[in-house]
């Protein structure tokens, strides 16, 4: 039990910094919050959280299948490297130079917007790399054993992580509006950071 616990905040930690940055997810959230109301707002967040659930599960079982193939695994954790190289770059640049993306926002109406919130989620296309690359680093640390138990409280923690971050975007915009910059500079050094830890346990399971 202890263990599932440990899972669920490291995992849930790891979701919430991901999202933490402004994108098209959560703006877009925020977005229908003002235009069409917080409650729309909170249906759209929750069609995002379902989407990265489908997508934390599909990683979790590709990376139980790489753990089970190495020969399979080996040229895709090199793959990994230059993927996480790259991103651990990108997000350490982004914060020195302070940049802030243009985001694009998508038009959403009342009816739809669970569904708007899960296609809009589609296509972050690194989200499944991006769960892929914890799993490998928590079954390294022992964290998660590929177990039933294991692997729901990873997708569950992985979408509670996304949601409240989306929540707060869409309740608090307002408040958060005038300091995104900084806080856009701050979480790309945070995000930078946990790339390069990604690279480093990477590396070890290459070189080991």
């Amino acid at each position: 039990m202890a263990h599932l616990l440990i899972l669920f905040f490291a995992t849930y930690s790891a979701a919430f910094m991901a999202t933490v940055p402004p994108g098209l997810l959560n703006m877009n959230a925020a977005k229908v919050s003002v235009k069409k109301g917080k409650l729309n707002g909170i249906v759209f967040s929750l069609g995002v959280s379902s989407t990265i659930m489908i997508q934390a599960f599909i990683a979790v079982w590709i990376s139980k299948f790489l753990h089970n193939n190495p020969e399979v695994s080996e040229w895709l954790l090199k793959i990994a490297v230059l993927v996480f190289t790259g991103l651990a770059i990108y997000f350490f640049v982004a914060a020195i130079r302070n940049k802030q993306e243009e985001v694009r926002l998508v038009k959403v109406s009342k009816k739809n917007s669970f569904f708007k919130g899960m296609g809009l989620a589609t296509l972050n296309l690194l989200t499944i790399p991006y769960y892929s690359g914890l799993n490998v680093m928590w079954n390294t640390t022992g964290w998660i054993k590929f177990q039933i138990w294991d692997i729901l409280t990873f997708v569950l923690a992985a979408g509670c992580g996304t949601f409240t971050v989306l929540y707060m975007y869409t309740v608090y915009f307002n408040k958060l509006e005038a300091r995104t910059q900084g806080f856009s500079k701050n979480s790309n050094y945070i995000l930078s950071i946990l790339m390069a830890v990604l690279l480093i346990i990477t590396l070890v399971r290459i070189f080991k």
